[in-house]
């Protein structure tokens, strides 16, 4: 798998798919190890972002995006899986939060209040959940689009996206929120029965 096809499945929806064992892997291996740098993020949006992933996927009984490293995993999909016009305009989306929040609340969105990020991060799910039913249906035998641009597109859709995939195929989300195992490949028929055990 490329990983442009892989950012396509990434981005298409706040669902997961069903993962194979290769698939999980392909998209665990985005996630960096500790100790890991920022390429694309700047301090400030960084902030941003981590305020945002906190308010979709916060801490409860298992530990939540922030915990997971999601701000990081983002960053690694912007630095090494976007093209350049889908970097600038994710980080253009980024900014347009702010913006928002500024216009609402005379802060930035990281340093406003949980309940003030809570309430524009519902008034973005609902304009995008809007803009969602007024687009026309495609069906499928209609010409294909000239290329996906869903890093062009609805900047709340593809953000809520990558942090779920992002949560989900990391370490935490997987392990510890959804209480799953990473099923092997392969089965080895050929390994020795342990003694006092039937075959």
């Amino acid at each position: 798998m490329q990983r442009r096809d892989a950012l396509k499945l990434l981005l298409a929806g706040g669902v997961l798919p069903a993962f194979t064992p290769d698939l999980f892997a392909f998209f665990q291996g985005a996630h960096p190890a500790s100790g890991y740098t920022l390429h694309t993020l700047n301090a400030h949006q960084n902030d941003t972002v981590v305020a945002m992933i906190d308010q979709i996927i916060p801490a409860t009984d298992t530990p939540g995006a922030k915990a997971a490293r999601v701000n990081e995993f983002i960053d690694v999909i912007l630095t090494e899986w976007a093209t350049g016009s889908e970097r600038e305009n994710f980080l253009n989306g980024l900014a347009d939060v702010d913006k928002q929040s500024n216009d609402l609340f005379a802060k930035d969105f990281a340093a406003a209040s949980p309940a003030q990020q809570l309430t524009l991060l519902r008034a973005m799910d609902d304009a995008s959940m809007s803009a969602r039913r007024n687009r026309p249906t495609r069906h499928g035998n209609t010409v294909p689009e000239e290329r996906d641009k869903q890093l062009e597109g609805d900047f709340w859709e593809v953000f809520k996206g990558i942090t779920l995939h992002g949560y989900y195929t990391s370490e935490i989300g997987f392990t510890q929120e959804l209480n799953l195992q990473i099923i092997p490949g392969a089965h080895h028929g050929c390994v020795p029965v342990p003694a006092g055990r039937k075959a």
